[in-house]
């Protein structure tokens, strides 16, 4: 049996006996969408598959930094930090190449931790489509850094003067990525193993900075696929010698880092319901509909798709990134591109979101907020012509500014409560207003510099 083979807990089962494995990988998504897990012995792997297991809370209770989280319900101190009910993922299984006889499966809280799961949320999501007989999918592409780095030697800088892989702006560049083929083979190769195929990879503008985008699948399986591939790129690069950053923008100098969502929907019998010849750009009405809930949500569930401080120094002019809720038809100075196309192709892509994203909530916001729009008959505003830096939108369109800001307006959003559940957007926003808080405690290089001497 191959890890592709597996659908069930049978499955699973046979597969751990045929490859005579003492332990499993097992690995799970908290709030800001790292991977955290453990090695799992055989027999306990087997009594999870039957009836779960037990994983501390405090996963979902703390920040990037295990720093833990002071205003949230679910778990802390006030609770003991007990464990969590968690289920196995079987059809998640992927062998891991860097390690000899080794299978990973992925989990996902349950019980009353399922409320603020981020899969949990996405399935929650995909679930109300289905009801109305619609069924998503979707793809991620992310940008990301290489630096001729290592864990230590950056901290040992303190982030400064690093070294990229290579110098200067080549976007598309066949020179570096001839130079460098080996570690391009070898991503394409890990991703392909571990069932999270890339569709493209490039250099994009920037030094050391490349473009991955992974192919399209079923929506929950396209957040697996972009959890497992942020934290597996990450794994190679250190493994070659290097370090990788998904920030979604580490220097002034250079454009943001982003991680755009490409989603399209179908019905019953397998139809892009986004897809109509008869109209222009060959856009439906359900797409329309589907443009103008995400247009009309976006400022409301930014901190889903711009989930900490450093997301907001990417929304600025002239950058290729977002400043309002925009839309246009092939248009990527907008939020939202409309990509017209063959009834294969059609679809929506979602250029709010950074490399920074927990893939599973960002397409949670993408989705859901598409959905919205449909069931309410929402319209946009009309398409952006030409660049949307240079446009005025009026207040209903204008992003928060800052990561606080947005979670004010998170919490205060009667849909974001209406599609997530109040349990969610309570834990969320607070989490969030706790990294803003956490970055307020800090003073910048930039205002040692301005006013030290001089105020």
């Amino acid at each position: 049996m191959q890890p592709g083979d597996v659908k069930t807990e049978a499955d699973a089962r046979t597969i751990v006996e045929q490859m005579e494995l003492d332990y499993v990988r097992v690995g799970l998504s908290d709030i800001d969408g790292i991977m955290r897990g453990k090695y799992m012995a055989r027999d306990k792997f087997f009594s999870a598959l039957d009836g779960g297991f037990g994983f501390c809370d405090v996963v979902l209770g703390w920040d990037s930094s295990d720093q833990l989280y002071d205003n949230v319900q679910l778990t802390g101190w006030h609770t003991g930090y007990g464990d969590a009910d968690v289920r196995i993922i079987p059809q998640s299984c992927r062998r891991v190449p860097q390690e000899e006889n080794m299978l990973l499966f992925l989990a996902e809280f349950t019980g009353r931790a399922e409320q603020v799961c981020p899969r949990g949320l996405l399935r929650r999501i995909i679930d109300r489509g289905k009801r109305a007989g619609l069924t998503a999918s979707a793809a991620c592409e992310f940008e990301f850094f290489l630096f001729d780095e290592t864990a230590h030697s950056v901290r040992r800088k303190n982030y400064r003067n690093l070294r990229s892989i290579s110098p200067g702006f080549f976007g598309y560049s066949m020179l570096r990525s001839s130079v460098f083929s080996e570690f391009y083979q070898q991503l394409l190769g890990l991703c392909k193993q571990m069932d999270f195929p890339l569709e493209g990879l490039h250099t994009e503008t920037g030094p050391g900075v490349l473009e991955a985008a992974l192919e399209k699948s079923d929506a929950l399986s396209a957040a697996d696929r972009a959890f497992l591939f942020k934290t597996y790129a990450k794994v190679l690069a250190e493994r070659h010698g290097w370090i990788a950053t998904f920030m979604a923008k580490w220097s002034p100098d250079w454009p943001g880092q982003s991680g755009h969502i490409h989603v399209s929907l179908w019905d019953d019998q397998g139809n892009n319901v986004l897809h109509d010849p008869d109209r222009e750009h060959n856009m439906s009405e359900r797409m329309r509909h589907f443009i103008g809930g995400q247009q009309a949500l976006m400022p409301e569930l930014l901190c889903m798709v711009a989930p900490t401080v450093n997301s907001f120094t990417r929304l600025i002019p002239g950058f290729w990134a977002p400043t309002a809720a925009s839309w246009g038809v092939e248009n990527r100075t907008c939020a939202l591109r409309a990509i017209p196309g063959s009834q294969k192709s059609q679809r929506v892509e979602y250029r709010i979101a950074a490399a920074d994203i927990n893939p599973y909530v960002a397409l949670s916001a993408a989705l859901a907020s598409g959905l919205w729009g449909i069931e309410n008959h929402i319209e946009p505003d009309e398409p952006v012509q030409g660049n949307a830096y240079d446009c005025q939108f009026g207040a209903n369109r204008q992003l928060p500014a800052t990561l606080f800001e947005a979670a004010a307006r998170f919490k205060q959003s009667s849909a974001a409560r209406e599609l997530f559940g109040d349990p969610f957007v309570e834990h969320y926003a607070a989490t969030r207003e706790w990294e803003e808080r956490e970055f307020r405690k800090h003073i910048t290089d930039w205002e040692m510099n301005r006013y030290f001497e001089i105020i």
